[in-house]
């Protein structure tokens, strides 16, 4: 009699995972192209189907900047596979600019909700309506059930949310222990460009901190825009290539030299 409860209670559970895993489709990973930030992700790249948490640092957790340039990059190869949705508290997103980073605007759909709860209201739906490869929106935070239930969105099409902690209009800030049911959480900063030959200024330069990853380690390293990305030609395989990386250095060995500068 146990042993045909036990058959039941497995061809059960079969049937439960089944279930679960139906409809559910397998879009992979994005590899950024350099292998020192891919192993850290799991899969070899940013991990697709899911919602990334991604920050500013100093003034621009209000202004947003960084970050949302950041983003705009990371999000463009998928932008040329569907269509994007970017959800906004405050309406100061400059089309020109981000076609200047190479993000095919003309797939952009942009929606300016009234708070937090609405943004988040009009992301879940996005992310999970037919046609749509991404949607980036713009919020102070996300809690736990809000969290679930943008995961549970895009796993229903397969789409990838990142999520802006952006205070649009100032206030005090927020605790960052919220949002752990993103698959990463990145930390964006404005890195220094290099000046181009001809004295203008250098492409856009980024200082990322990937400050956690579900199944894979953190990381930080100098991120750089490439304006020569070709999408027809295929160029480029991601239109950010890592300058250098700048965390989890060790010191270099001391030398006789730097004993007696000591």
């Amino acid at each position: 009699m146990s042993d045909f409860r036990g058959k039941q209670l497995a061809a059960l559970q079969a049937k439960i995972a089944a279930l679960e895993s139906s409809g559910r489709p397998d879009v992979g990973c994005l590899p950024f192209g350099a292998p020192e930030i891919d192993v850290c992700l799991p899969g070899g790249g940013l991990p697709l189907g899911r919602w990334h948490e991604i920050t500013g640092v100093g003034m621009e957790v209000e202004t947003g900047a960084a970050p949302a340039a950041f983003t705009a990059l990371a999000a463009a190869p998928l932008a040329r596979r569907g269509e994007a949705v970017w959800v906004m508290r405050r309406d100061d997103l400059w089309a020109p600019g981000l076609i200047g980073l190479g993000f095919p605007a003309d797939r952009l759909i942009c929606v300016c909700a009234k708070d937090d709860a609405d943004a988040l209201s009009v992301t879940e739906d996005a992310l999970a309506t037919v046609g749509v490869s991404c949607v980036i929106a713009e919020v102070e935070d996300v809690d736990l059930t809000a969290g679930r239930r943008l995961q549970l969105a895009c796993e229903r099409r397969g789409a990838t949310g990142f999520v802006l902690r952006r205070r649009p209009y100032g206030g005090g800030a927020r605790q960052d222990a919220t949002g752990s049911a993103a698959a990463t959480r990145w930390r964006i900063a404005s890195a220094p460009s290099q000046p181009a030959e001809n004295l203008y200024l250098g492409d856009p330069r980024f200082q990322v901190v990937l400050e956690r990853c579900r199944g894979g380690r953190t990381g930080a390293w100098i991120l750089e825009a490439e304006k020569a990305y070709s999408w027809e030609a295929g160029d480029v395989a991601h239109p950010l290539r890592l300058v250098a990386p700048v965390g989890d250095r060790e010191l270099a060995p001391a030398t006789p030299r730097t004993r007696r500068a000591a």
